[in-house]
């Protein structure tokens, strides 16, 4: 065995050897060697027996939180109805559209927008409306947007829907009257979203209900945990 054979034989191991070799017979015109772009490795690992591993059961299978087609893989809420924005990019800049009416999310006219900035960490939850249909698109920042269906006639009672959204995934979700949201800001820099609600801000009397999310009756009413 030649002593470049040698030389590889701790990386690669005997079975490799005989392709090893092939490739050091040939040499360049010069008369050099040509290893270092001919070396192939002539087995594959084995695939990991994870039974035999340990922590593997009581480790989970991961799943993919969109579908090929890139939708997320989520059952919404009763009510709830969620579109991915689409940024146009040109030389000037970058252009988004927030809302639209012939989009068909909903039918109720846009009477009021809100700029709603969220400093790093915070947690704003959770809201609840009577009357309000919320239109709450993120805009900047990185968001956890959360919503539980605390409704005993709804068909999707007790469901909670997670949405990570923000400026690299900007995105629109429209909330019925009745159900539970709230949100942190997961960056490190302020977070915005911008709120189109159905309804006039109504200061001697609000449309909003609120329900701390750090008191022991969220804790025990809303089977959710912040991130």
């Amino acid at each position: 065995m030649g002593w470049r054979a040698l030389r590889y034989w701790g990386i690669f191991g005997r079975q490799s050897y005989q392709g090893i070799r092939a490739c050091a017979d040939e040499r360049d015109k010069a008369g050099h060697w040509r290893m270092s772009d001919k070396v192939r490795v002539s087995t594959l690992p084995r695939e990991a027996v994870l039974e035999n591993v340990d922590g593997f059961v009581e480790a989970l299978a991961k799943q993919s939180l969109t579908t090929p087609a890139g939708l997320l893989r989520i059952e919404p809420i009763e009510g709830i109805e969620y579109r991915g924005a689409r940024p146009v990019s040109h030389h000037d800049g970058h252009l988004t559209e927030a809302y639209r009416a012939d989009w068909g999310v909903t039918e109720v006219p846009v009477v009021q927008v809100n700029v709603s900035v969220t400093f790093p960490g915070r947690v704003r939850a959770w809201g609840l409306h009577r009357h309000t249909i919320d239109r709450l698109f993120a805009s900047t920042g990185s968001l956890c947007i959360v919503c539980y269906d605390g409704r005993r006639d709804s068909r999707t009672f007790g469901a909670v829907n997670e949405f990570f959204m923000g400026e690299r995934n900007q995105g629109l979700i429209i909330i019925p009257p009745g159900v539970f949201h709230g949100w942190k800001n997961l960056g490190d820099d302020e977070a915005t979203i911008v709120s189109m609600p159905s309804r006039l801000y109504d200061h001697d009397g609000p449309d909003r209900w609120e329900l701390r999310w750090d008191s022991d009756d969220a804790r025990r009413i809303i089977p959710y945990s912040w991130p």
